[in-house]
């Protein structure tokens, strides 16, 4: 809400910039994939979904992001603007956004009208963070934008998100073919007789896995999430150069940095890599182009994994923080340390829910974050 001598570019900035809680050096959030496990269901995953917002509100985490994956059996998240809708209508602080909404996937007016939507649901909750990739394979990825000219959709990626901006603050200029064009739930209710629509929209954040988002996300001034849980080799180069391509905006007057990382903390360290191994034999179905259900921990550690397949794991698995919560703990700090990085985003990638609502526990209490 708006008081008095505060204005919307001010409540922007502390919408994005976290603040710590507990022992944590840094503000720590979630990000969920909504993961279906062999023998679940994708009810129950989103179920799942809602427990971990829950707890995550409860014990001091910052936000909860979700992500657009398509035609992936195991992931259950293809339409982030509803399952926020859903999960803003069983909590009431935590901050809900995308992690991202694949840009290109989608026409800016939808995107600006859900975010919209999901604002007026949550005043003051909502994050809007946009990717350029498609989140699937190409086939998928031309069935949902009607086109085999893929590439054209990640070269336009600026002009989209100038276009997206301009429907979310309802400004395009006098003479633009859109000016007649509102963004509805948005702005314009403000501006219209009689009208007392709150101006604020949410924040956009840009989303990347290499160097292109961190520059665009720097030279507009706007915050950048960097997805170090698989792309880790391109990190502090990311972060580095999105420091560097800086200029301050109506937004930030100083780059923030997040950064997703794998982590999955567990009562003892067997139990950590038993879950872990399972994401990782999802990881190398889904890299040969097999994708499916996430495995039992107890078929991946039956699966007689290649000499190819096992170095693909071997790699992957050290990128994943893992074991008790103090080594869970640990191993984030370093992270953080090394990369400079404003905010860590934990995904869990595991077989069961009640594994990574545990994970969640455990390094909530690993950092003494609150309890209610």
């Amino acid at each position: 809400m708006t008081g008095e001598g505060q204005d919307v570019d001010e409540i922007r900035a502390d919408e994005i910039r976290g603040k710590a809680e507990g022992t944590a050096t840094v503000p720590i959030s979630v990000l969920d994939l909504v993961t279906v496990g062999q023998g679940r269901t994708a009810a129950q995953a989103l179920r799942t979904g809602v427990d971990i917002a829950q707890l995550a509100e409860r014990r001091g985490f910052h936000r909860y992001w979700v992500a657009e994956h398509h035609s992936m059996p195991g992931v259950a998240s293809s339409s982030p603007a509803v399952i926020l809708a859903h999960l803003a209508a069983h909590t009431e602080r935590i901050r809900l956004g995308s992690g991202g909404v694949m840009l290109p996937n989608h026409a800016p007016l939808v995107i600006a009208e859900q975010f919209g939507t999901l604002e007026a649901m949550a005043p003051g909750r909502i994050d809007l963070g946009l990717g350029r990739a498609p989140g699937t394979d190409g086939a998928t990825a031309a069935a949902l934008r009607r086109t085999d000219r893929l590439n054209e959709g990640a070269e336009d990626f600026p002009q989209q998100l100038a276009e997206l901006t301009r429907f979310l603050d309802d400004d395009f200029p006098d003479g633009h073919r859109y000016a007649r064009i509102h963004a509805v739930p948005g702005p314009v209710q403000a501006t219209a007789e009689g009208g007392v629509q709150s101006p604020a929209r949410p924040p956009v954040w840009l989303l990347g896995s290499s160097g292109f988002s961190a520059r665009l996300a720097g030279v507009l001034g706007l915050p950048f999430a960097f997805a170090h849980h698989f792309s880790a080799q391109n990190t502090v180069p990311a972060l580095d150069l999105y420091r560097e391509s800086f200029r301050p905006s109506a937004v930030l007057d100083a780059p923030y940095a997040l950064i997703g990382v794998s982590a999955l903390a567990a009562d003892d360290e067997r139990e950590a890599r038993r879950q872990v191994l399972s994401g990782a034999l999802s990881m190398v179905r889904l890299r040969t182009g097999r994708p499916g259900l996430v495995p039992t921990p107890e078929e991946a550690e039956a699966y007689a994994f290649s000499p190819m397949e096992r170095e693909f794991v071997d790699n992957w698995l050290v990128n994943i923080v893992h074991g008790t919560s103090d080594e869970v703990r640990t191993g984030l700090d370093d992270l953080a340390k090394r990369t400079g990085a404003d905010e860590l985003m934990i995904t869990a990638n595991a077989h069961g829910g009640e594994a990574r609502l545990r994970s969640y526990e455990l390094i909530a209490d690993a950092y003494g974050l609150p309890t209610a």
